[in-house]
């Protein structure tokens, strides 16, 4: 079948709008027709050739859909189900997977890196020739042909727009907070960066009783977002940040600091503002090659704790729903985390606006 998707050909160009050739599902795959595609960082930084990914590539890994077709030895999953999309497809068999760490599955993770799908092919083609997916679902085109374990399904009376929030920023900010930083009720938190990624940190925290949480950011017109997801300081990010974390949490620093940005020098600022014996989450993604400074005697005197955060640590078919039912309990405020809609041939538009940093989490609606 013939689709509309945002193609990117060349690193340091803009997105073009084509019709590409899209291949029926094959056994163990759902073709779903999307429904809406969240705008990310992520995405840009492969735009950038920060994150490589050969070219050229549909990017788009946060979103969510219904299930048209499915393919031979498809299991729970029908046409007509709502789905949320994972960009960690899994085996539910390897190492990983059967410690409930499919987010590192390892069968999926190389996979996922080449742009293609599991038996080496591309369903997606142009004048006869591969087009690649992001992280196997480049779900910034109308239909989407994935791995049945990267459609998660959720209730179908939950608006799609925020189904889509769940397949990325929700999980891996909350999940940050909640299972890889297993952030307890009293301690004190500090998140750099209030996008979309930080605002699902922060409300994550608020759930685990977290108290202070403060919010650190350079775009003044995040400090009120913040306050609204449950921030009860917010701060300048400079220099001076370090000393004010430290003057809100009895000048230790703070129990539990989260970069999600993904800028060393943030990171290094992370470090510095966590208390002794406290937890450094790393949630954004640097540019691959890129270095950080992170000190060895610092460290090892004061115990402090470095930790990685992918993908918030969940198991997405446990944890997609219940994130969507802590969202219709009025936990996590996701109808206010999208603040900008856009059509697909206005993507370049939203990331324009997403780096200028007047939009918190745009959506392309389908």
């Amino acid at each position: 079948m013939q689709i509309q998707a945002a193609v990117l050909n060349e690193f340091n160009t803009p997105f073009s709008i084509e019709t590409v050739n899209l291949a029926p599902p094959e056994a163990g795959e759902v073709l779903v027709k999307v429904a809406a595609a969240g705008i990310c960082h992520s995405d840009w930084h492969v735009v950038e050739g920060l994150s490589y990914f050969p070219l050229p590539i549909i990017c788009g890994h946060e979103g969510s859909g219904v299930v048209e077709r499915v393919g031979e030895d498809v299991n729970g999953l029908k046409p007509g189900d709502h789905v949320t999309l994972s960009f960690r497809a899994n085996c539910g068999d390897c190492f990983y997977c059967q410690r409930d760490k499919t987010n590192l599955c390892e069968v999926f993770s190389p996979v996922l890196r080449s742009g293609l799908m599991q038996d080496g092919v591309s369903r997606i083609s142009r004048d006869g020739e591969p087009v690649h997916i992001m992280t196997g679902l480049g779900c910034f085109a109308e239909y989407v042909v994935i791995d049945q374990s990267a459609a998660v399904p959720i209730r179908q009376d939950v608006p799609l727009e925020v189904a889509a929030l769940v397949g990325c920023a929700v999980s891996t900010g909350v999940g940050a907070a909640m299972y890889t930083a297993d952030v307890r009720p009293g301690e004190s938190v500090a998140v750099y960066g209030a996008g979309g990624v930080g605002l699902n940190i922060i409300m994550g925290a608020v759930m685990c009783g977290a108290d202070p949480v403060i919010a650190v950011d350079t775009n003044s017109s995040k400090m009120e977002i913040a306050r609204e997801f449950g921030a009860t300081h917010t701060l300048y990010s400079d220099d001076e940040s370090v000393g004010e974390i430290q003057a809100l949490t009895g000048g230790r620093g703070a129990d539990h600091v989260f970069e999600s940005v993904g800028l060393s020098f943030l990171q290094e600022r992370g470090l510095e503002a966590t208390r002794p014996g406290g937890t450094l989450t790393l949630v954004g993604l640097t540019p691959v090659g890129s270095d950080t400074n992170l000190p060895g005697a610092v460290i090892t005197r004061t115990e402090k704790v470095i930790r990685g955060s992918f993908y918030g640590s969940v198991n997405t078919k446990r944890d997609f729903p219940m994130f969507i039912e802590l969202y219709r309990a009025g936990k996590l405020k996701l109808d206010e985390l999208v603040t900008r809609r856009y059509q697909l041939d206005e993507i370049n538009e939203a990331y324009a606006n997403m780096l200028t940093g007047e939009v918190a989490r745009g959506i392309i609606v389908f």
